[in-house]
């Protein structure tokens, strides 16, 4: 046990120093995490006990993880910025993934001979595309996009994976034996009305609750909508729904509502979906067995090309080109960055589970598509764009619409006026304050409250609430420590004026649940805990 977690915690740092390294070089960093599955897994270069070859718990797990990627998806798409592409985006998430899955399904009829029912299955597992594999890519180069670009791709690639599993689920059943024309319309009818009914419904529920409930702990409010992404998809799912469709709905309706902390937990979903990409990725690796590749790869590239060369150019092209604004270089571009990612692979587990009508090894083909897309496409998509005159040197592929980047960093305290201070009776206008530092309410003695301006007067008892820049970590960092004042320290009873003078700074004393912003007069107790700035 002991030396599978020393192994675990080795490839935990691995990712991380491959994830820095992809950065630096430009290399696609899913693609690193799958090889590194692969040479951690049973049949790989390096020795292990992470003996993984069940399917359906791999498929489970990254069922989950899926989950959470579709949910912050939709939690960072705003709405206001994706409002002028979002009928574009909608066309190619849907009508496009359905015209892709068609097309790639023709191939494989008539050119590798395969069954309908099975080439359609495969059309639909590798017909929606990756977000995270292409912005991974741009972003490392630190590459914008013209003529709102990035938008569109971010939008489609992101909610194009209800579409293909929606296919993927008609498919198998059809392969099951259900072929009636009306149990696949009840299925078509069932996965997007009871995944979009359930998804509204769940996310004015989750608004109303994250409105009205005070988290009395830190951080159990980001736990709270983890638990509402995971419903999202249980719920629907469990009555035939499209779970995928619900959670990226439910994020949506989320994401463009207004809440306290909302920002801190962008961060936490940051952290959380980056997590579940890797753990995608290095599992897949794990599951797959290189041996088996060799005899996936000559049909594996065929349907690569077709797929990247004629079935994404041609559904792009058809859907975009009555709009009268995009230009062949922006179509291109918007092809040509359909890369194929770990939902393609998810979904390839579940066609492949418990399903011995199946004649052509689907889950290993679908394995080395998404290989050379991400490698070969990923690898050249840097180059094409800038090939293709669509780089704008002042965007920002930093500050997509899902980055929430665009809130400022801002801060709030309370000062309480007390007899001492020297603001009694003033009005606003007449102190002299610093030009970053804004009056935002005042709350005076009796409760009541009001938003200042320059002539509000300043009375004993108000608490006013200030607003300013939030310090951002520079070269010179703030170091607080904590002393605690015990029954035997020399400074009890003592007042703060009376310490020797040195270059820390006492910043605060926490007194039981009181906080107390020290002066020169205030007296330390025992029990005190200090809070100082450490500056040497």
């Amino acid at each position: 046990m002991n030396a599978l977690l020393v192994l675990v915690a080795v490839i935990i740092f691995t990712c991380v120093l491959l994830n820095n390294a992809s950065f630096r070089i430009g290399m696609p960093v899913l693609l690193a995490f799958i090889l590194l599955g692969i040479l951690f897994g049973v049949n790989g270069l390096i020795p292990s006990n992470l003996n993984v070859t069940d399917r359906k718990t791999v498929g489970d797990i990254c069922t989950v993880a899926l989950i959470f990627i579709m949910f912050y998806g939709g939690f960072g798409t705003s709405w206001k910025s994706a409002r002028p592409i979002a009928l574009e985006a909608g066309l190619l998430a849907s009508v496009g993934v359905l015209t892709t899955a068609a097309l790639v399904g023709v191939f494989c009829h008539f050119l590798l001979k395969w069954g309908w029912v099975e080439a359609l299955l495969l059309g639909s597992v590798v017909s929606s595309t990756d977000a995270a594999s292409v912005f991974s890519i741009f972003r490392s180069r630190k590459l914008g996009l013209k003529d709102n670009t990035a938008p569109l791709i971010e939008m489609e690639s992101g909610s194009n994976d209800p579409c293909s599993y929606m296919l993927t689920v008609i498919m198998l059943s059809i392969m099951q034996g259900d072929v009636s024309v009306g149990h696949t319309i009840w299925l078509f009818v069932a996965q997007l009305g009871f995944g979009a009914l359930f998804g509204f419904a769940i996310a004015r529920a989750a608004v109303e609750a994250m409105k009205r409930i005070h988290f009395a702990t830190a951080g159990f409010d980001s736990l709270f909508l983890m638990a509402v992404a995971i419903i999202s998809y249980a719920l629907p799912a469990l009555v035939g729904g499209n779970g995928y469709l619900s959670a990226y709905i439910v994020g949506i309706v989320l994401g463009n509502n207004k809440f306290c902390n909302k920002k801190d937990m962008v961060h936490f979903f940051d952290g959380i979906t980056g997590l579940m990409q890797v753990l995608i990725f290095f599992m897949l690796g794990l599951l797959a067995h290189p041996a088996n590749l060799g005899s996936c790869i000559l049909p594996a590239i065929a349907i690569f090309l077709v797929l990247s060369l004629v079935a994404r150019p041609l559904s792009v092209s058809a859907l975009l080109l009555p709009f009268g604004k995009y230009g062949f270089r922006q179509m291109t571009l918007i092809s040509f960055c359909g890369l194929r990612g770990a939902a393609s692979i998810v979904f390839a587990i579940m066609a492949t589970l418990g399903n011995d009508a199946l004649q052509n090894d689907i889950f290993n083909i679908v394995f080395c598509i998404v290989l050379i897309s991400i490698a070969l496409q990923g690898s050249f998509l840097p180059w094409t764009a800038k090939k293709l005159d669509m780089i704008d040197p002042n965007a920002d592929v930093m500050k997509t619409f899902s980055d929430f980047s665009e809130e400022v960093d801002l801060q709030f305290s309370e000062i309480k006026l007390d007899e001492d201070s020297h603001w009694l009776d003033q009005r606003v206008m007449d102190l002299k304050l610093p030009k970053d530092l804004l009056f935002c309410m005042i709350v005076h003695a009796d409760g009541s409250r009001r938003v200042p301006n320059g002539r509000t007067v300043l009375h004993l008892g108000d608490t006013i609430i200030v607003c300013s820049k939030k310090f951002r970590k520079s070269s010179q960092q703030i170091m607080v420590v904590q002393h605690v004042i015990s029954d035997y320290s020399k400074w009890d009873g003592h007042k703060v004026s009376e310490l020797p003078p040195t270059r820390n700074q006492l910043i605060l004393i926490q007194r039981g649940d009181r906080t107390i912003i020290p002066h020169g007069d205030t007296v330390m107790m025992s029990g005190d805990v200090l809070y100082i700035n450490q500056t040497s």
